[in-house]
């Protein structure tokens, strides 16, 4: 089993601590506590001796415990990206938002992932808001998948079928607010929370 490089290292001290006690019965480290209220004179000089000193590690930072988990976990979400744009996993029919700098939002793992952080503090949001990204809720443009030969016009009449788009940016319906830049996840959000039948099951004219 090969070891960290941060073991090896401990290792290697332990070792010169050893030798250096071993060879000599009077040989031994005292430590005095002397806190810097104290206004000792070698603190001043120690503390410009610190600053001064530039230390050769023994080992490239690189190969820090740090540097290896975040070098995979970049590998791992690169390799994510990549199958998730290439293959049929994302579809045609994934939603794309945008932030704040109007950049289209990508793949994460940290602080609550790209999208569940802005509404995962409700659950009733986060699963409608999860049926409109991936286009897997109870509308006519998915059942239309399904059950080809059936009436699957909008509720409104006024549109032959009820798609996503229509929902997000012309379904009068859904009027409690209005604002062409759905694709926006702050305004993607506001949409879903001021109309709490949006991709619902719930879907009938109240």
């Amino acid at each position: 089993m090969s070891s960290h490089p941060y073991q090896s290292y401990i290792a290697s001290i332990f070792k010169e601590l050893q030798a250096f006690f071993s060879c000599h019965q009077e040989n031994s480290i005292k430590f005095w506590e002397c806190p810097s209220c104290c206004n000792w004179s070698l603190h001043k000089v120690v503390d410009i001796k610190t600053k001064l000193f530039n230390p050769i590690p023994f080992f490239s930072n690189k190969s820090s415990w740090d540097f290896s988990k975040k070098k995979e976990c970049d590998k791992l979400t690169n390799r994510w990206k990549m199958i998730f744009q290439a293959s049929n996993m994302k579809e045609k029919s994934f939603l794309d938002l945008t932030d704040g700098d109007n950049k289209t939002i990508e793949l994460t793992y940290i602080k609550g992932s790209s999208w569940l952080k802005y509404f995962c503090h409700s659950n009733s949001l986060c699963a409608r808001a999860l049926r409109a990204i991936t286009n897997h809720a109870l509308i006519s443009e998915y059942r239309l998948r399904f059950f080809p030969r059936e009436d699957l016009s909008c509720l409104c009449r006024l549109y032959p079928i009820e798609s996503r788009r229509h929902i997000l940016h012309e379904y009068r319906r859904f009027n409690e607010y209005w604002n062409p830049r759905r694709d926006s996840i702050g305004y993607f959000v506001m949409f879903l929370e001021l109309n709490p039948n949006a991709f619902a099951f719930t879907n009938s004219i109240s």
